[in-house]
């Protein structure tokens, strides 16, 4: 059974920044609780607690809630009214659609003096004769019974008839627990029915799963279309049988569906998951170790190559809001693979590129996914340019040092044409401008004059 976890508390309590030892209101409806522990002793402040449509058979653990004024647990399978006479401030009760046939049970709520509100309707106990009476005259504190309002004169006149409308609901009630006893054999009779028609069913099953003879391997795949389809029928079968059956409005009735609910949509989770792992797997890489163009998601893509920055970039079109967490990026010298939701875009790249250096982003205003792809080349193409141009600047020192030499020849075939320059000038200068040992020069300049 279920219920009722610390995590489940929490989760509920967002609006309480996930505190539940100061929650004063909390709602846990649907949420196929089967048994109500634990929060009398983690809420203590609970004034309103929310637990309809559940599946609680009996309302217990909720006494030490001294301050809850709003107890709800419609659509349960509470039977009996009772543990609630230490919520000393509750003021209204929500019993609708259970299956209370107890109705003397009602008078563990006189203890509730503060209670205005009770709400009974869609029980068992609203179709025995006298009921209100008997109510209105058994919880005097009350003002509102199925939402209606209770009059000064009803209450007169339920006091008046009070004992005999009293002993007339013992009467009817203790027939209708005596027809409650039948329906709990009948339950569990049907339910010691129905697990050995399954275990019949799981056994013949196996016996026909488990091949008899060699010679039915050949057509193996058309046995098992043919029991699948057999399977088919059975569950389709079952499924209408349990449906149509007449059946009593009762808890077990109510729990035997919910159960029977629930273990089809299991079953159906299951058949999906198998099928999701028996799917054939893409052919992405041919036996020959060929890389093939694939795109399975039939998204629309764009391939730049963009000789300026000497990269390759792919803009894939991932749908606008898919999770980030659904893609993965797989970057090969050859090829790009993106898995989006585990469907394949695979595409082979023009050039070959380095995947450490590429990097993916998602666009914030698109939410396309751009890869960018430094090209595997860039370093060949940039040592020949350094190569050619440190070979041209070779070409061109040579030039230079040619004319240079020639120009020295020049010089010793005809020096008229070429004036040195004035070496005492430039003491001379730095003489001016200079200072300290630059004033020791002129002495050395004299012995180069001799």
């Amino acid at each position: 059974f279920l219920s009722v976890t610390e995590d489940l508390v929490r989760r509920r309590a967002e609006h309480n920044n996930c505190e539940i030892f100061s929650l004063e209101e909390i709602s846990l409806h649907q949420q196929e609780i089967e048994k109500l522990e634990h929060l009398d002793k983690w809420c203590r402040d609970l004034k309103i607690l929310y637990l309809q449509n559940n599946l609680i058979p009996k309302i217990e653990n909720v006494s030490k809630l001294k301050k809850l004024e709003y107890l709800n647990v419609a659509l349960n399978n509470i039977e009996r009214i009772e543990n609630l006479e230490g919520c000393e401030e509750l003021k209204k009760l929500d019993l609708t659609a259970n299956f209370i046939g107890e109705l003397s049970s009602i008078e563990s709520l006189k203890c509730n003096i503060h209670l205005k509100e009770l709400f009974l309707m869609g029980n068992p106990c609203t179709e025995f004769e006298g009921y209100r009476q008997f109510v209105v005259a058994t919880l005097q504190q009350l003002k509102y019974l199925d939402s209606k309002e209770i009059e000064r004169s009803e209450r007169i006149k339920a006091l008046q008839n009070y004992p005999e409308v009293q002993w007339k609901i013992r009467e009817q009630e203790e027939a209708y627990l005596l027809k409650r006893a039948r329906e709990k054999e009948e339950a569990q009779k049907r339910m010691q029915e129905r697990k050995d028609e399954k275990q019949k069913q799981m056994d013949f099953k196996l016996g026909c799963d488990s091949p008899d003879s060699p010679q039915e391997k050949p057509n193996q795949a058309e046995a098992h279309g043919e029991r699948e389809r057999c399977r088919t029928v059975e569950n389709d079968d079952e499924e209408r049988k349990f449906w149509e059956e007449p059946t009593p409005y009762t808890p077990e009735s109510r729990l035997e569906t919910h159960r029977y609910i629930e273990e089809k949509r299991r079953a159906k989770d299951n058949v999906r998951e198998s099928k999701k792992r028996e799917k054939t797997a893409w052919t992405l890489v041919t036996a020959e170790g060929k890389v093939l163009n694939v795109n399975v998601p039939k998204l629309h893509f764009s391939l730049k190559d963009d000789e300026e920055n000497n990269q390759i970039i792919l803009d894939l079109a991932v749908y606008r809001h898919l999770d980030t967490s659904l893609l993965d990026v797989d970057v090969q010298p050859t090829y790009i693979r993106v898995l989006v939701k585990e469907k394949p875009f695979q595409l082979v790249l023009p050039e070959e590129v380095k995947p450490d250096s590429s990097s993916a982003k998602r666009s914030q205003t698109t939410g396309h996914l751009v890869v960018t792809m430094p090209k595997a080349k860039e370093i060949i193409l940039a040592k020949q340019k350094v190569s050619a141009s440190i070979k041209h600047s070779d070409c061109n020192i040579q030039q230079k040092n040619t004319r240079r030499s020639g120009q020295v020849e020049k010089l010793e075939v005809d020096p008229s044409k070429y004036s040195f320059p004035d070496v005492t000038k430039i003491i001379q200068e730095k003489e001016r401008t200079g200072q300290g040992p630059i004033k020791l020069q002129p002495q050395k300049v004299t012995e180069v004059k001799k």
